[in-house]
């Protein structure tokens, strides 16, 4: 039966120019919120009487909400309103990030890092979801990296700025400052979006593939797997950096906050700077396929290499070593969405998205612990770098096996029995 062919959804909406930035911004917002706790965990552990162990749970916990409710904000970003649900997540996470700066021990901690991962769940779902919906190919690379600039900088400003604020006025004050500030964002996010809000609700139930079907996809596991083993590494980094700079390498908060940031603003450089560049290889005819591939391979060679060259070197070598890692993690944050997009199409991108971040994040749980583990049990970080560069590796097998094309997938909806291209490769 050969299927009904419907039209794109890309550009059936209005975007308007304000709401790519904002979406940048709100990434921005949630890395900051997220990190908060890794910058302060060197005071923190000392305060609270808190074990590397306990800190590798708390730094865990977030994704423990996190990573189930990916599904959830797939499903609410394509069945209700995408803009709608981001701003309800960004609200419940900043309410969790003000609290957290008057909690009295880990259960408490636990508890709001985890209403932490509920909200902050909804960001990479519906923004997937808005860009798939809206941009044509070769303009995915360079709004893709415009994101990835906003989970760069979000580190920067937590670990740089916030160090420093931690330094004069604590982190109970910075945490509180951090939450309430984020607030701020629905203003202008509701201008921007109220009025094409209301209108985009225009699928029905019943044209797309159910979620047990998008599953059945190789693709779908091939760049979970990929961005699993991105991830493992890419919160390693974000979650131990402070910690690791202060406690093995003797640096001073102060240090540590100027060192981190340096490596964050390397990852937002590149980020950009690769978005923008793939965009202009794709539009001068190369394939989707060859761009995304031979990215996304290079970004991981790289992550691999510059782990394994910071565990063995001395300080200079390690912070060398850190600094290709944030020019590595800026060549994988566009691609990989990119990739997840371009497969998935503009109508199933929310789903798609919400399994391929529910599973990559399952790196946010282990990985923390993990490190805490092998830290608490080898009293160094050199098997920690070393487990984080072999996971890295392994996520070319996602990306460069699994997948074997990157291009927008046909759907047939199995369930009515009526076949319908959801995109138009053309």
């Amino acid at each position: 039966m050969t299927p009904t062919k419907l039209p794109t959804l890309v550009g059936t909406t209005a975007i308007g120019p304000a709401v790519v930035p904002l979406i940048a911004v709100v990434i921005f917002i949630n890395y900051v919120d997220r990190g908060n706790l890794a910058t302060a965990a060197p005071l923190m552990k000392d305060e609270l009487g808190l074990s590397s162990t306990q800190i590798g749970v708390l730094l865990s916990a977030f994704f423990w909400s996190y990573v189930p409710a990916q599904i959830l904000a797939g499903w609410l970003a394509e069945r209700i309103n995408p803009y709608r649900t981001l701003a309800l997540g960004l609200a419940l996470w900043s309410i969790a990030t003000a609290l957290s700066g008057v909690a009295t021990g880990f259960a408490m901690l636990i508890g709001l890092r985890l209403l932490l991962g509920l909200g902050e769940s909804a960001a990479f779902p519906c923004s997937s979801k808005l860009l798939a919906q809206h941009l044509p190919s070769h303009r995915l690379g360079g709004a893709n990296g415009l994101i990835g600039v906003g989970m760069a900088l979000g580190p920067t400003l937590g670990t740089f700025g916030g160090g420093l604020l931690i330094a004069q006025i604590g982190w109970r004050s910075v945490f509180i400052l951090f939450g309430l500030c984020s607030l701020l964002w629905l203003v202008p996010w509701y201008a921007a979006t109220r009025s094409v809000s209301d209108q985009i609700n225009v699928q029905s139930v019943d044209t797309g593939p159910s979620l047990a079907e998008i599953m059945k996809r190789r693709e779908v596991w091939g760049a979970s797997l990929g961005q699993f083993c991105g991830n493992y590494a890419f919160y390693f980094v974000i979650s131990w950096l402070p910690l690791y700079l202060v406690k093995a390498r003797g640096l001073s908060v102060e240090h540590m906050a100027e060192l981190g940031g340096l490596i964050y603003l390397v990852y937002a450089i590149s980020s950009i700077t690769v978005g923008r560049l793939s965009d202009r290889w794709i539009r001068s005819g190369a394939s989707d396929n060859r761009v995304r591939k031979t990215l996304i391979i290079v970004g991981h060679l790289m992550m691999a290499a510059s782990l394994i060259v910071t565990a063995v070197g001395d300080i200079r070598v390690s912070v060398i070593g850190l600094m290709v890692a944030g020019v590595a993690f800026g060549f994988n944050t566009p691609t990989l969405y990119a990739i997840g997009q371009t497969l998935a199409g503009p109508q199933v991108t929310g789903r798609w998205m919400g399994i391929q971040n529910c599973v990559a994040n399952v790196a946010g749980i282990v990985g923390p612990v993990i490190t805490g583990f092998v830290v608490d049990r080898t009293g160094q970080y050199y098997w920690a770098f070393i487990i984080a560069a072999a996971i890295a590796a392994i996520g070319i097998i996602g990306w460069g096996f699994m997948i074997t094309t990157v291009a927008p997938l046909n759907w047939h909806s199995r369930a009515t029995g009526r076949g319908a291209l959801l995109t138009d490769p053309a």
